[in-house]
């Protein structure tokens, strides 16, 4: 079953997307994903199994300049991720069509996504499910 998440599952979503964003604090994450979901511009979905959440897709409408895109808003997928033992059986691809209709919902025609250069996994993923690579850059910075 997958269900569209509301402020009260900002619990469940940071304990799920602390798994792939470990860098972040958890209650930090919870405190992101509740505002996230009062603003109507973004949506979660939360994959259970047996009745426990097993993973999760957050995306959102982005109305800047999106790399390869020539409409806006622009769905967006900011993140998916789905627990050891259940990978491979579909359920990423079940929680990204959700994404894209609700995108599809908010006047979007077109969806995107990113992944870092180096990670083959979620890069096989989006070619999989019909994504086609745009671009790719390498950004810098320093500090002033």
């Amino acid at each position: 079953m997958i269900k569209r998440a509301e402020t009260t599952d900002a619990g469940i979503l940071a304990t799920l997307a602390i798994k792939m964003w470990t860098e972040h604090d958890p209650a930090e994450l919870e405190d992101e994903f509740r505002e996230l979901l009062s603003n109507g511009e973004a949506a979660c979905f939360i994959k259970y199994s047996g009745g426990a959440p097993i993973a999760f897709a957050q995306c959102q409408l982005r109305h800047d300049y999106v790399e390869g895109t020539d409409s806006s808003p622009v769905g967006y997928l900011e993140g998916v991720f789905v627990s050891e033992g259940y990978r491979r059986m579909g359920y990423a691809a079940e929680l990204l069509s959700e994404c894209e209709k609700w995108a599809k919902e908010n006047g979007c025609a077109e969806f995107a996504s990113d992944c870092e250069p180096d990670n083959t996994e979620s890069l096989r993923f989006h070619l999989a499910v019909g994504f086609e690579e745009a671009n790719r850059i390498i950004c810098f910075r320093k500090e002033l």
